[in-house]
């Protein structure tokens, strides 16, 4: 199909800040889609404003027709581009990008764009910066309008951090304020430099203090073998089933940006508190509840699966029968039926066998002693 469709992103200076291809794709479109804002910017006879909820749907209905889009700056960063590209074929659609938010925002601080943090919390929650805080961090932050300003401040609590306001970057109503201030405008963004930070250890077996558990969690020195074992790769899906705490899933989350988890919890208290800890973390978990055994065949295919408790060999066999050929399975056990199990596993379809024995130095009188956990076993193998 021939091109039609024109993803034009555009800022806070309106039309006059358009490139000529800009202004002749949008006056060559016969309808214009964009938000009030955007839309209020130009003269148009037949505009557009998304629906809300927002759906590309309506600028899909017209495909064949000459058809115009306004986005914010670089429609491809956090903006309309990409959800409309999913939807189409290459040669359906051109963009015109203008400068993104966070290209304006660098060059009025002076920061290197490449040496900063730029995310879109405009639609997000505030703690998907948690696992970035550490003292050093310059960051680009999109909000969704001035009173988000000082709902990030709360948020940040101790961080101790440089909060600078950047409103309506790019037009004639531009206003770059130091923190705290009023009368906030939108479209806002924030620079941020933190100074001290309570930062988040890169290795993982992360303290269990991180996590609200009832004791049921994967301790940290286990949990580094199990994420070792099951070894993360950018991009992958990990299964966690018998979630608890979702230390697990969280972690595996916390191993690269793109990666996802989700996690299975028979217990609903326990599934509510593990995505309390993700949520908290930064990170997307999802967790769903019931038995692993029921819920396996709808789920998403996995690239690792992890079986932290309630394993048994009907588990087992509808694993063995449903994950596909290359993905990994980690699977632990404390009793000693469970254990039994594993090594016959272990002998029938091979993989890495491991007993984990940890003690810990405790008081024992007015010395101290070795207390010893109970061991581990780790079944570790590719399907």
């Amino acid at each position: 199909m021939a091109e039609w469709l024109s993803i034009i992103g555009i800022g806070e200076d309106g039309p006059d800040g358009l490139s000529k291809a800009s202004r002749d794709a949008l006056s060559g479109a016969e309808v214009v889609f964009g938000g009030p804002r955007h839309l209020a910017m130009v003269d148009h006879p037949d505009k557009r404003p998304w629906p809300v909820p927002f759906s590309v749907a309506p600028v899909l209905a017209l495909r064949g027709r000459q058809v115009a889009v306004l986005a914010s700056g670089d429609p491809f960063w956090h903006g309309a581009g990409g959800t409309l590209a999913a939807d189409l074929a290459p040669g359906e659609w051109r963009a015109f990008p203008a400068p993104s938010v966070f290209a304006l925002a660098a060059a009025r601080m002076g920061w290197r764009i490449e040496e900063t943090l730029c995310l879109g919390l405009h639609a997000a929650p505030f703690a998907r910066l948690r696992p970035h805080l550490a003292p050093g961090l310059r960051a680009i932050l999109t909000l969704r309008d001035g009173a988000a300003v000082a709902e990030l401040a709360d948020w940040l609590g101790d961080t101790q951090a440089e909060i600078t306001v950047l409103e309506r970057l790019g037009g004639p109503r531009e206003r770059i304020r130091p923190y705290p201030c009023d009368d906030i405008a939108a479209p806002v963004a924030v620079a941020l430099r933190v100074t001290a930070a309570q930062a988040l250890p890169c290795a993982s077996g992360r303290p269990d203090t991180l996590f609200d558990h009832d004791g049921q969690i994967t301790k940290r020195p286990v949990r580094a073998l199990a994420l070792s074992a099951l070894a993360p790769r950018p991009g992958e899906m990990l299964w966690d089933l018998g979630a608890g705490s979702g230390s697990i899933g969280i972690e595996w989350c916390l191993s690269h940006p793109r990666n996802r988890a989700l996690g299975v919890e028979a217990d609903p208290t326990r599934a509510a508190r593990a995505r309390a800890n993700a949520a908290r973390l930064g990170v997307a978990l999802d967790l769903r509840e019931g038995r692993a055994a029921d819920l396996i065949g709808a789920l998403p295919d996995p690239d690792a699966v992890f079986i932290g408790g309630g394993c048994d060999d009907a588990l087992l066999t509808a694993l063995w029968g449903r994950l596909a050929p290359g993905t990994r399975l980690v699977a632990h056990a404390v009793t000693l039926e469970t254990e039994a199990l594993l090594a016959a596993w272990h002998g029938a379809r091979g993989g890495t066998l491991m007993r984990i024995e940890l003690a810990e130095a405790a008081p024992l009188g007015r010395k101290r002693g070795w207390r010893a956990s109970f061991p581990v076993v780790q079944w570790s193998v590719t399907r």
